[in-house]
């Protein structure tokens, strides 16, 4: 009796703890409502499917109990309920499958208008990349970071001469204009991640990953890193503001170019 009513009290407190929880997600801040619509349908398939799991167990505790007189009954298989929960298992897993598959092609299918930018993580820090007034970045190799080119940019690139380089700085967007985000990483696994904007990807060394977005309010947001990278993971936080346009030009323009930073005296 006491077994089945501490699980009764599980499945009644998990409702209720949802119910009435103090946490809760932050407000979004990006075009990426659909993730929450699919964690929100994939959270209602589990939490029903894990309520009425308990609440069985719970029954079959308290129907089955040890009494005088009574001698449990012996059956290894029961092939009508083996096919059942099957078939219930496969529609609740394509249930929770499909709407994902959806939105990830959404998440990865860039618009043609956007603007690329680069995120390069380090530990345990964060730089940016954006592109000048050509509106393209240029080339990069991993051969040339350094001090006096912290990204590694081709110095014989045309295009990447005029790119505004961010080393451990904050990140300024213009909200309303869609962003693709290409992620490298020069040492060890990170996560590119702002809570905020419901999006987030791997950074895997010797790769380049990537998503888009498009920021929807203006703020400063933190930016995370949602990838345990070492000892001062922790530590690995960022900012990005998302301005008017009008705001993010007067700052765009007040940025150095890769060109400018390569000149600087040693």
């Amino acid at each position: 009796m006491i077994v089945a009513l501490v699980l009764v009290l599980v499945a009644v407190g998990s409702v209720a703890f949802h119910l009435w929880s103090p946490w809760w997600w932050t407000p979004i801040a990006s075009n990426w409502h659909f993730i929450d619509a699919t964690i929100t349908i994939t959270f209602w398939i589990t939490g029903v499917v894990f309520t009425a799991v308990v609440l069985f167990m719970a029954w079959c505790v308290f129907r089955y109990r040890a009494r005088p007189g009574h001698r449990a009954a012996y059956e290894p298989e029961n092939k009508r309920l083996e096919i059942w929960l099957t078939l219930a298992t496969a529609v609740g897993v394509a249930a929770m499958l499909a709407p994902g598959l959806v939105v990830w092609h959404q998440f990865v299918t860039v618009p043609a208008n956007a603007t690329e930018i680069e995120v390069v993580g380090q530990q345990w820090r964060w730089a940016y990349r954006l592109p000048g007034p050509d509106g393209r970045l240029g080339a990069v190799d991993t051969r040339l970071i350094g001090p006096d080119n912290p990204l590694g940019v081709v110095p014989g690139d045309a295009a990447g001469q005029d790119d505004v380089i961010l080393d451990g700085e904050d990140l300024h967007l213009p909200i309303g204009r869609p962003v693709k985000v290409l992620l490298r990483s020069i040492d060890v696994l990170h996560d590119f991640y702002v809570p905020e904007f419901r999006a987030k990807m791997d950074m895997i060394p010797g790769s380049v990953t990537y998503f888009w977005f498009t920021p929807t309010r203006t703020g400063t947001f933190d930016v995370l890193c949602a990838e345990l990278c070492g000892q001062g993971h922790a530590i690995m936080r960022g900012r990005v503001v998302v301005q008017t346009e009008a705001e993010h030009q007067a700052w765009l323009g007040s940025r150095g170019s890769f060109a400018g930073l390569a000149a600087r005296p040693r």
